[in-house]
């Protein structure tokens, strides 16, 4: 999953963000200051963060320089200031988008998919990082040659299968809805219906049945809900 660095004081603000994007598979590392945030990152590699320009020890400006002598990590600012000094001065430090509180959680995850498809990085929400010697129960995904095997033999599917598999296939038990998995897995998720899902999924599980019968078992229907990997 791609992981984002949440450096935020405000935690009201905090907890909805990192709820909201932890719903839509990002791992989120929070912290309350710039200092730790700096620390934080300095422990773990991030494909993103997110800076608070009015932090309580510096301002998102100072941690976006201070990343910017080690790193290119695509930045998001969140402000509660309106101010177009503060903007301009924000991207030219390297800042990839800039938000103005109030804000909604979600236009917030959408933002950061986006800016992660820009910045060429794992496109979230669909766990493209899954190692290619990591075996999930009996299935397994191969990284490098874009496959997911299943006790030992390739299922063909076709482009659309293969992103919904990995979706479900990155958070084993969590469950997606229709509408999460369309946008994960389409380019234009308005193009098509929710249906959609719906037919991709049956077609999913008979490849795994013809590999393995029961294995069909793995996708589980969460009624009224939608649908989730069982391994």
């Amino acid at each position: 999953m791609p992981r984002v660095l949440l450096v935020e004081d405000e935690p009201a603000i905090a907890d909805t963000l990192v709820y909201a994007l932890t719903t839509e598979c990002f791992e989120v590392t929070h912290a309350l200051t710039g200092s730790e945030g700096l620390a934080a990152f300095g422990e773990n590699p991030h494909d993103l963060a997110i800076l608070d320009i009015g932090l309580p020890d510096m301002t998102g400006l100072d941690v976006c320089r201070k990343l910017r002598e080690t790193s290119n990590i695509p930045v998001l600012f969140l402000t509660a200031r309106d101010s177009e000094v503060d903007r301009i001065l924000g991207l030219e430090l390297g800042g990839d988008d800039y938000v103005t509180k109030p804000f909604s959680p979600r236009e917030i995850a959408a933002r950061v998919r986006a800016i992660l498809r820009r910045a060429g990085s794992a496109a979230a929400p669909v766990a493209t990082e899954v190692a290619a010697d990591e075996v999930v129960a009996v299935l397994h995904h191969d990284t490098s040659a874009m496959r997911i095997h299943c006790h030992g033999s390739v299922l063909d599917l076709t482009a659309h299968e293969y992103k919904l598999l990995l979706v479900l296939l990155a958070r084993p038990g969590r469950v997606f809805t229709r509408d999460q998995l369309l946008d994960h897995a389409w380019e234009d998720p308005g193009a098509v219906t929710d249906r959609t899902i719906d037919a991709h999924i049956k077609s999913i599980r008979a490849k795994l049945r013809l590999v393995r019968p029961g294995a069909e078992d793995l996708i589980q229907t969460r009624r009224g809900l939608g649908y989730s990997l069982a391994l």
